[in-house]
């Protein structure tokens, strides 16, 4: 009689086996779209003996543990190279923005505008008394000074832009704190029972993997299953189940959007220097490096052309012989020169103070009109060896070559994030045909199962039935 109740044991185990793996397969099959998750497993094990004598009679399976087909060291490596997507996606963004600004096929550019400056002081010298032409030198100069602006404040406008982007991202790298400090706790108390938090778990690294793409994180997990996170090189945004913040805010050193990182004290640390990947990272690299470079190159290129016309027209005289005054107003520094550069309001209130002559009372004298049209192909800028065409063509072709790069990059990095998605997918996603081919197993373990209790059902009417015979 005992052995045909261990009979039914092991097949009263065996159905509870087959409806835990039935369910684990219907879990998989749910979570076929949901990112980040990795497909489950119930780990059968043999159940204990019992001996007989000589014999050790077998006493079924039962379900050890439920476990998810993951590779830590590809997880790792997916957050590892997600960082560097964001970062490649961010400076491609930030870059075409900046190429736009110098785009001279579909829009007019500065090129043009001191091309048509130039070629108003080449017209003026060839009829230095015309009405007509100096006015054309003064609608020429104004624009060409509203176009070094207009450089400077598009410019600006995209660093402004980068900025807001910077604030939205520290947003959601503190929020991402936040919950993986959660699932810390909740993977905690979940293990301590010896039991694998497989979907928090899967949660977890999801998590990381997305802060990784927003800002360079470093991270590990320590004995008791929870992970320390850190941005930066000292930015500790996850320890336990506590988190920090993020916070990103102008200072008074200068307009620009910077990183604190709170922690518990009471002085916020800048970690700005310290961000060189993921979305932010990418997004600072664009601001504070590549547009400074070209700020600082505009307001070189203004301060150097107001230094070198006002230097030529001083000299001269206007059209009625006196002395000539400055033809712009010169900015005090370089650095902000091309938003302060403009025509001389005496030169603008009157076209006749356009000096062109080298001598008073010369009246048909060209000589500083054609010093000034010919500073266009004079070597004034990078210490005499560039004109100021080949200063500015020289930045329009780096901006595009450093663009053109940054697209590639973020392709190539694109066809790799790709084939580590598809590893990954191939041993921890969910196969439709292989969850059905072990629904069926399952169902079919089920059925015997059923069968082997009723068997030993039977075996027991027969038993009990002895008596009647």
């Amino acid at each position: 009689m005992s052995k045909i109740s261990a009979m039914m044991d092991t097949g009263k185990r065996s159905l509870m086996n087959s409806q835990t793996a039935l369910q684990t397969v219907g879990h998989n099959i749910a979570n076929k779209s949901t990112e980040g998750f990795s497909r489950q497993r119930v780990e059968l094990q043999t159940n204990m003996p019992i001996t007989e004598g000589n014999l050790q009679i077998g006493m079924g399976a039962r379900a050890g543990v439920v476990t998810r087909v993951n590779n830590p060291w590809l997880e790792k490596q997916i957050q590892k190279e997600g960082m560097n997507m964001g970062f490649q996606d961010s400076r491609a963004e930030g870059l075409s923005r900046v190429e736009q600004v110098y785009n001279e096929q579909t829009n007019k550019g500065l090129n043009q505008y001191m091309t048509d400056f130039f070629n108003s002081f080449r017209e003026l010298s060839n009829n230095p008394e015309s009405l007509a032409s100096r006015t054309m030198v003064r609608e020429t100069s104004v624009a060409l000074t509203k176009d070094f602006g207009r450089v400077v404040g598009q410019l600006k406008a995209v660093q402004e832009d980068l900025d807001g982007q910077v604030k939205t991202t520290v947003e959601e790298v503190n929020q991402l704190s936040k919950e993986i400090a959660s699932l810390n706790e909740k993977i905690q108390m979940i293990e301590v029972q010896n039991t694998p938090a497989n979907d928090e778990r899967d949660r977890r690294d999801l998590l990381l993997k997305k802060m990784g793409e927003k800002v360079d994180i470093s991270w590990a997990e320590g004995k008791d299953g929870m992970v320390t996170v850190t941005a930066g090189r000292t930015a500790i945004l996850v320890s336990g189940i506590g988190s920090s913040e993020l916070k990103a805010q102008q200072t008074d050193a200068r307009d620009r959007v910077e990183v604190f990182f709170m922690g518990n004290g009471s002085t916020p640390a800048n970690i700005t220097e310290q961000i060189s990947g993921g979305r932010i990272g990418g997004a600072l690299d664009v601001r504070d490096h590549v547009i400074e470079d070209l700020l600082s190159h505009v307001d070189n290129m203004a301060y150097t052309l107001a230094k070198e016309v006002n230097m030529a027209h001083i000299e001269g005289y206007d059209k009625t012989g006196r002395n000539g005054v400055l033809f712009f107003d010169m900015p005090d520094n370089v650095k902000g020169a091309a938003s302060a550069i403009a025509l001389n309001k005496t030169v603008f209130n009157d076209v006749g103070r356009i000096a062109t002559a080298a001598q008073a009372g010369a009246a048909g004298d060209n000589t500083v009109a054609n010093v000034i049209s010919a500073l266009q192909y004079r070597q004034v800028m990078s210490d005499g060896t560039a004109t100021l065409d080949d200063y500015y063509n020289t930045q329009v072709g780096q901006i595009g070559a450093v663009a053109q790069r940054a697209v590639k990059s973020q392709e190539a990095q694109k066809n790799v994030m790709s084939q580590l998605t598809n590893i990954r997918e191939s041993i921890s996603g969910v196969s439709l045909d292989e969850e059905t081919t072990k629904m069926i197993e399952f169902q079919k373990t089920y059925d015997a199962s059923a069968r082997l209790i009723k068997t030993a059902d039977e075996m027991f009417d027969t038993v009990l039935n002895l008596k009647r015979m």
